[in-house]
């Protein structure tokens, strides 16, 4: 029997372990690209999974100096090009399998 671990941050946890100010995360959430539960900043709740997603938003507002409309279409179209990625490897494996035949 496996037991997955939910981490959960608020949002002065979630501040300190990616070194992103309050006033960034509230913009990020604005943006849409991140969704913590809860209905305002002090009730925020962001889990394993918005850690990752914050970091890589931080990076590519300060590596490509972009707004955060700018970085939350990047991240789109990055979570876009993993899909056709991963759907291109499945097809090439089903390829693969068909002319083996």
């Amino acid at each position: 029997m496996s037991h997955t671990l939910i981490v959960e941050l608020d949002m002065k946890q979630f501040c300190q372990v990616t070194d992103i100010p309050a006033a960034y995360v509230i913009e990020i959430v604005e943006h849409g690209i991140l969704e913590p539960q809860g209905r305002k900043p002090d009730e925020w709740l962001f889990d394993d999974q918005a850690l990752i997603v914050a970091r890589r938003a931080a990076k590519l507002r300060r590596d490509l100096e972009l707004e955060w409309e700018g970085v939350a279409l990047a991240l789109d179209l990055l979570k876009e090009l993993e899909q056709v990625r991963a759907e291109n490897r499945m097809l090439k494996q089903r390829l693969g399998r068909f002319l083996q035949e």
